[in-house]
């Protein structure tokens, strides 16, 4: 059915890699307007009608004090030296493991047909020819690298800007809330749009190379591609593991040394964790969250190509039509585009009260705009009927209920980010109930930030639930996994909100540091408030796009390894679902226990220091940052590895071993406990670190009637605080990596497994 679409092949060319330019160049531009706040002491200019009254402002709040900004330059480059120097180290060892996995992919896929260099007859068309499997295999390492290294150096830029801005965003923070809240907001900008821009790129390019050599086998080459997503993937497990000890042991050290035993502000210089502490938010929040969104969007729409390509649009050789999952991404990004405008030009952030509706507003309006944007692609790019592969079947689908697809999976996300948000939001009574219940001590907060969690999962998976069956109605598999790019469409605002936060934190603890006023302290802090709200729905877009997009790469996995039903009451299937289902809890007891063993080490190392430094609580001797830099680093790398090979061996072991029924099992099993686990963990997690600000700002009277800083209930918000840490930046958020991972990984061995697989049953 090669019914022709409105955009052309060459218009399609030209619409996919022109987004993404204007992206990378929006997002320079981005950068270009924070470089312009300057890190050293220069005379303000007195243009025109307010520079007169800011000269005066400036001198109020001591802005000419040139030992203030000295301070915050130098607290700056430590983070970002501490940062740098961890993620060097992580990518040395997690370059070992790249280039291990890349040699396996190549020796288990060449196997298939045993390294034949003769090509073979095609599966869904047997008159035709196509590409040896021994050329699937060089290909699929090569997308695996390109993937794995687009991760990776997505990671890292976002990393370097945001430690770049955190002490522009302190500095402006002397002039209003408003200037601050933009520079932290641009540099979120510089991040999102980068890695939108450059996973679409890379991956478009990487295709059309690819096309050169495998011509019209649209299979062979699809397949190859999916190579692309596993590498994103794997790279963001160790960043986000990695990265979420590192950050966790810190601030559990800084927390419960510092602020119970002690009694000293949170980013107080006299505590050794400080520097570790704000080095953690940038590679466990920024560089770890950068690469897990870009799998996510790598694997989504390589599940959307690998279906495409054994559909109508494939057999047909329609490129339009199978670009359209990348289409898609592209007007994403205009949209994005637009709507970061309404954040820093066309609405001013005047004050503390405008920050989180205006992030909120971000959401929203990006959502309304790419509903429009996707109902034009949907009509310009694909063709007014179609067929979709489906289990063995062809099924027709009308462009119109593609549009749908995409449509049901974008505007659930914003459901689970409005969920998430009330879940994990001061403003609203849960968070409040939380912070209530510390009255009568630690205990009661844990119970109730444990329900709390519990308690959230219900709409994100009702949300998750009533999108799966629209979009698989539709358009079976492929609908799922242009579901899942439609949550995913608006990544480069998602980003942006979610960079905003770590930013803003790292602001904050730069003004506590550098010994700044009180009401800077208290803009940066209304800043870190609402940015702490916005991780907690980048955490819940994460995840929920993290289930559909396994659950597409997992129906991709069963039509490549040509399983036509999968039955649960077979004894094989049915062991692979109990051992899935308890995959989250193996994988999340080690990311904890590990957070615990590093935040020991770190407790020691901090007490040890106000013992034997003279003059270190008066403030008169500097503690030894590098040390507790040095135990983070340590920790992190070393407690990384067991974990990320958890998930990364458990498919091959049981692809190898059981065969692809009970793999398929497996898959089933963690994707449906990872993703409550991951939920409810991430907005515990959330509740109680809002819980514990809420007393701390005392805004209103209830909050008061709890705080001051340093009261009983304070310190049982504290401790709920501490407990969630690792809950909510190490196990919740590394968990949506794991369900992802293993079906990805699954779905580039599937041809191995469906001809080698299944040893011990076929021994018995």
């Amino acid at each position: 059915m090669g019914a022709s679409t409105i955009l052309s092949d060459l218009g399609t060319e030209i619409v996919i890699p022109i987004c993404a330019v204007v992206g990378i160049a929006f997002s320079l531009f981005q950068w270009y307007l924070v470089s312009q706040v300057k890190l050293s002491l220069e005379k303000p200019a007195a243009d025109g009608k307010n520079g007169f009254t800011e000269a005066l402002i400036e001198e109020e709040e001591g802005i000419n004090d040139h030992t203030v900004v000295q301070k915050c330059a130098e607290i700056q480059n430590a983070i970002s030296e501490g940062a740098t120097s961890f993620l060097f180290t992580e990518y040395q060892y997690v370059g070992v493991f790249m280039v291990i996995f890349a040699v396996l992919i190549f020796v288990f896929l060449g196997s298939v047909e045993g390294f034949s260099t003769s090509s073979k007859i095609c599966t869904y068309d047997t008159t035709k020819m196509c590409k040896p499997a021994l050329m699937t295999a060089v290909f699929s390492t090569v997308s695996f690298l390109l993937g794995a290294i687009t991760s990776v150096v997505s990671g890292f830029l976002g990393m370097k800007i945001a430690t770049y801005a955190n002490a522009r965003t302190t500095l402006e923070a002397r002039k209003g809330v408003s200037k601050a809240f933009i520079v932290a907001f641009r540099s979120g900008a510089v991040m999102g749009f980068l890695l939108a821009a450059n996973g679409l790129l890379v991956l478009y390019i990487t295709i059309n190379l690819f096309k050169i050599y495998y011509g019209d086998d649209w299979e062979g080459l699809f397949e190859s591609i999916t190579g692309y997503g596993l590498g994103g993937s794997s790279m963001a497990l160790f960043g986000r593991v990695g990265g979420g000890i590192y950050t966790k042991a810190a601030d559990v050290g800084a927390d419960l040394v510092g602020k119970v035993e002690r009694n000293i502000p949170e980013d107080d210089p006299r505590n050794p964790a400080v520097i570790a502490d704000n080095v953690g938010d940038n590679v466990g929040d920024i560089a770890g969250m950068g690469s897990d969104l870009f799998g996510s969007y790598a694997e989504s729409s390589c599940a959307a190509l690998v279906v495409a390509s054994i559909s109508s649009f494939g057999n047909t050789h329609d490129f339009t039509s199978m670009m359209y999952p990348l289409i898609v991404s592209s007007v994403g990004i205009l949209v994005c585009l637009i709507t970061t405008l309404f954040a820093t030009d066309f609405f001013e952030v005047k004050t503390v009260k405008q920050i989180e509706p205006s992030l909120k507003y971000q959401l929203i309006i990006s959502t309304v705009l790419m509903t429009i944007g996707i109902a034009i692609v949907s009509w310009i790019a694909l063709p007014s009927s179609f067929t979709i592969f489906n289990f063995g079947a062809q099924k027709v689908v009308k462009n119109w209920q593609l549009f749908l697809c995409v449509g049901v999976g974008l505007w659930a996300g914003l459901i689970i980010g409005f969920v998430t948000e009330y879940y994990t939001s001061n403003a609203y009574s849960p968070v409040q109930d939380v912070a209530d219940s510390c009255r009568t001590g630690a205990a009661t907060n844990v119970i109730f930030g444990l329900a709390l969690g519990y308690k959230s999962v219900i709409i994100p998976i009702f949300a998750i639930a009533v999108s799966i069956f629209v979009s698989f109605s539709f358009a079976a598999m492929y609908g799922v996994a242009v579901a899942a790019l439609g949550m995913l469409s608006t990544i480069a605002t998602g980003l942006a909100i979610d960079a905003y936060g770590p930013i803003s934190d790292n602001a904050g603890g730069i003004a506590e540091m550098a010994g700044m006023s009180h009401r800077i302290r208290e803009r940066t802090d209304a800043l870190d408030a609402a940015g702490n709200t916005t991780a907690a729905i980048g955490k819940g877009f994460a995840i929920g796009s993290a289930a559909l997009v396994s659950l597409a790469l997992f129906g991709a996995f069963v039509s490549r390894a040509e399983i036509t039903t999968v039955d649960v009451l077979t004894p094989k299937v049915f062991i692979g679902l109990l051992v899935g289902a308890m995959l989250p809890y193996w994988f999340s007891a080690m990311t904890m226990k590990s957070v615990g063993k590093a935040a020991l080490k770190m407790v020691e190392e901090v007490r040890r220091q106000f013992n034997t430094i003279p003059g270190l609580m008066e403030g008169t001797a500097k503690p030894d940052y590098a040390t507790c830099v040095k135990i983070s680093t340590d920790a992190s790398i070393k407690e990384m590895i067991p974990p990320g090979a958890l998930v990364m061996l458990t498919p091959l072991i049981v692809g190898i071993l059981f065969g692809v029924e009970t793999l398929s099992g497996v898959l089933a099993g963690s994707l449906v406990s990872g993703v409550q686990i991951a939920i409810s963990a991430s907005n515990t997690g959330g509740a109680w670190d809002n819980a514990k600000k809420y007393i701390e700002a005392g805004v209103s009277e209830h909050a008061k009637s709890l705080g001051p800083k340093g009261s009983d209930p304070h310190k049982a918000a504290v401790i709920g605080d501490t407990v969630g840490d690792p809950l909510k930046d190490t196990s919740g958020p590394s968990l949506n990596i794991l369900i992802k991972l293993m079906a990805v990984e699954s779905l580039v061995f599937a041809p191995f497994f469906a001809t080698h697989g299944g040893l011990l049953f076929k021994i018995f």
